[in-house]
């Protein structure tokens, strides 16, 4: 089992190679159907499995074409990484689909859709305030 330490090495060792891999590396004609950014790997205690978290701009059909193709590219991924970065064990590499930054962006429009506070319930406010003391 490796220290809590080791793992996190390795595990942005892997975000950074499998990007450089997404910029030159990976030819499959899917994978630049959408724009895609990693946005963590999680890498397991004993170092056998990564998941790869991407996110990826563009429409639903483009997104579905592009985790296609990251998939079915997962075993080249593999295989360069083993060269790569020289593990004893080479992790299974698995893509996933992260919507952390959709969430996010509708939670910070939900946000911004919420009505103005006027100067009246204001008021409102500082006088239950000041009856609850």
């Amino acid at each position: 089992m490796a220290t809590g330490r080791r793992v996190s090495k390795v595990s942005s060792l892997i975000k950074r190679e499998v990007s450089q891999m997404l910029l030159y590396d990976i030819k499959d004609d899917r994978v630049g159907a959408g724009m895609v950014s990693i946005t963590d790997v999680d890498v397991s205690g004993d170092l056998q499995h990564a998941r790869i978290f991407v996110s990826i701009y563009g429409t639903p059909e483009a997104k579905a074409e592009t985790m296609a193709g990251l998939q079915s590219s997962a075993s080249f991924v593999r295989r360069e990484l083993g060269q790569r970065m020289r593990l004893r064990r080479t992790p299974e590499v698995v893509f996933l689909e992260d919507h952390s930054l959709e969430r996010g962006d509708r939670l910070l429009h939900l946000l911004n859709d919420l009505p103005k506070p006027t100067a009246e319930t204001s008021t409102q406010a500082d006088d239950l305030e000041a009856q609850e003391t």
